[in-house]
């Protein structure tokens, strides 16, 4: 048998959300193929394990003469195991294996080039036998090089997308108040009503999309696509009509009839650009399918900036107030899709588009069916949190604003743990499927203890920043001493967020998502929703009280979950891994 890291990796599809805090893991069917990008990435990472073994020759040459601060520098964070470890097992090692040249060499100095498929096949022979050998071990550098690598691209995207939302937040706060209120509810009202929903029904399309491109049929990408896009347009309407009577809804729930009013206003008119928010959503997928990761890091570089300068041209230069924050947000939301086309068509993509056609507005069965439980999970993700902020507008209109900075910092801190969730996932889950149980115990604790250094770096910079981060955001002084009064109790939940969020991450690296989803459904809505009400309206704690909630359930969904990986069979979960590869 096979044990590539190729043949079993895993996309996890989860990744193109961007911006929102999931609460719950995300449970998506997940492609068993590969595009090239991706199995020349994991064929590097084969061959640089079987370097850090000494068991491929390096890829570049030492220097016969070294300083003694390279030397040390080696010594510390070479990748490569000692070669002393390697002695030890000398006797278990494949004398083929070694990568010092001999007579039985595939190529020797003098002899014939080795062509492109005889150099691809020799790696996998190599690989499969010193695999079957037990000769593949990690160390924490190659590790902590690999989480690197993975990660920081996502955080950027990550923030970038973020950075959308928190313009609006950051340019309306400085009107008042009231405001910041009404931001935070529209934010809140547009979360659970609409994006969770547009968000939710597209990752059917990392099923639809990455299969009809993994099958070869690369215009039914493009027909996917046409489908979702004609079906969240479908559902705009009725969003719409939400949208439009949002002020009335609010009105009725909560008591702050100003902020009510505002939030009415900012939903009518980011109506405007909801269509397309809806069509970039599907885009993404449509891209991310064919392995074109790097597309929305690209329209987000451009258009971060870009809706940053329309908040303060619409509401600072321009005088529009209060509106020019919904304008620069349904503006930006037309513009990402434009961009998104302009990458496709320009640059790369644009081969699975096959033209518009009649098909697209029939079959929906099949797409629908995908959908519904990806929309269950994301709305479950948002509305964990956005109750909060629906419960913050009871206490007062001060409450709601300093509600609405704190969800944003907390939000914001969490785009960096949460990308390095994904990146240990897919790790673990190629050394999962390439049988290197010990490797992913490797790689598993090296992502814990950058879980770790997230967690403090966060829980050091809110804390003893918190008198001044919230100036940022408001010149309401009564709302700058509560946020102030209520984030040490944020930052000191950080660490307990960025482990959760890893092993969330690790739980799907080994196929155990289910595990995190009910450990996650019961901290938060049996646990962390009755203490939050309870502490807040019962002992009048108010935000302390409902942010004291989210920090229990934080904190044992971490300890649950950190049980259950220590006391995980990784043995077990490389026979799991094999026979779901074995079943198709």
């Amino acid at each position: 048998m096979q044990h590539s890291m190729a043949n079993s990796y895993r996309r996890p599809s989860f990744v193109a959300f961007g911006g929102s805090r999931p609460a719950v893991t995300p449970q998506h069917a997940e492609a068993a193929w590969l595009t090239k990008k991706e199995k020349k990435q994991s064929r590097n990472e084969e061959l640089s394990l079987l370097r850090d073994n000494h068991l491929a020759p390096p890829k570049h040459p030492e220097s016969p003469k070294r300083s003694a601060i390279s030397q040390l520098y080696k010594r510390i964070f070479s990748t490569k195991r000692p070669k002393t470890e390697i002695d030890e097992e000398a006797p278990s090692v494949v004398p083929a294996l070694t990568a010092e040249p001999s007579e039985t060499s595939v190529l020797l100095p003098n002899g014939p080039q080795e062509t492109p498929r005889a150099r691809h096949e020799r790696l996998n022979q190599q690989w499969e036998a010193a695999v079957a050998a037990g000769v593949i071990k990690t160390t924490w550098q190659r590790e902590a090089k690999t989480l690197f690598r993975y990660s920081s691209p996502l955080v950027v995207t990550f923030i970038l997308q973020y950075s959308l939302t928190v313009a609006s937040i950051f340019t309306v706060g400085h009107l008042g108040k009231v405001e910041l209120g009404a931001v935070s509810l529209a934010s809140m009202t547009a979360n659970i009503s609409g994006y969770a929903i547009y968000q939710g029904l597209a990752t059917s399309l990392d099923t639809l999309c990455a299969q009809a491109y993994g099958s070869g049929r690369r215009h039914l990408v493009g027909l996917q696509l046409q489908r979702m896009v004609y079906f969240l347009w479908t559902l705009t309407i009725p969003i719409g009509i939400v949208w439009l009577c949002a002020e009335q809804i609010l009105q009725r729930i909560v008591p702050e009839q100003r902020s009510a009013e505002l939030a009415g206003l900012y939903l009518r008119i980011l109506l405007l650009g909801a269509p397309g928010y809806a069509c970039f959503e599907s885009g993404k997928r449509f891209v991310q399918a064919q392995g074109l990761f790097s597309a929305t890091t690209y329209v987000l570089l451009v258009a971060a900036p870009l809706n940053a300068l329309m908040n303060w041209l619409f509401v600072w230069h321009f005088d529009w107030g209060f509106v020019g924050a919904p304008i620069a947000v349904a503006v930006t939301d037309n513009l990402l899709p434009l961009f998104l086309f302009c990458y496709v068509y320009f640059v790369d993509g644009k081969q699975c588009w096959n033209g518009f056609t009649k098909k697209a507005f029939k079959n929906w069965g099949p797409m629908i069916r995908l959908a519904l439980p990806g929309l269950l999970m994301v709305e479950a993700e948002f509305l964990a949190f956005e109750i909060l902020t629906l419960a913050s507008s009871y206490f007062s209109t001060t409450h709601l604003a300093a509600q609405s900075i704190l969800s944003t910092l907390t939000a914001l801190t969490f785009q960096i743990p949460f990308p390095i969730s994904i990146a240990a996932s897919t790790r673990v889950a190629n050394l999962i499927g390439a049988t290197l149980a010990d490797a992913a115990k490797t790689s598993a604790k090296v992502a814990f203890f950058a879980a770790g250094i997230v967690g403090m770096f966060n829980v050091v910079l809110l804390s003893s920043l918190r008198n001044y981060i919230p100036q940022l955001f408001t010149d309401d002084q009564g709302v700058v001493d509560l946020v102030a009064q209520v984030l040490p109790l944020c930052a000191a939940f950080q660490l307990f967020d960025a482990l959760a969020a890893n092993c969330n991450g690790l739980l799907r690296g080994l196929g155990r998502q289910e595990i995190g989803g009910w450990v996650n459904l019961f901290s938060y809505y049996v646990i962390a929703m009755p203490i939050s009400f309870g502490t807040a309206f019962g002992l009048h704690w108010n935000l302390e009280g409902l942010w004291t909630g989210v920090a229990i359930a934080l904190g044992l969904v971490a300890a649950l979950e950190g049980w259950f990986l220590y006391q995980a069979d990784w043995d077990q979960a490389v026979e799991d891994a094999q026979n779901r590869n074995a079943a198709g």
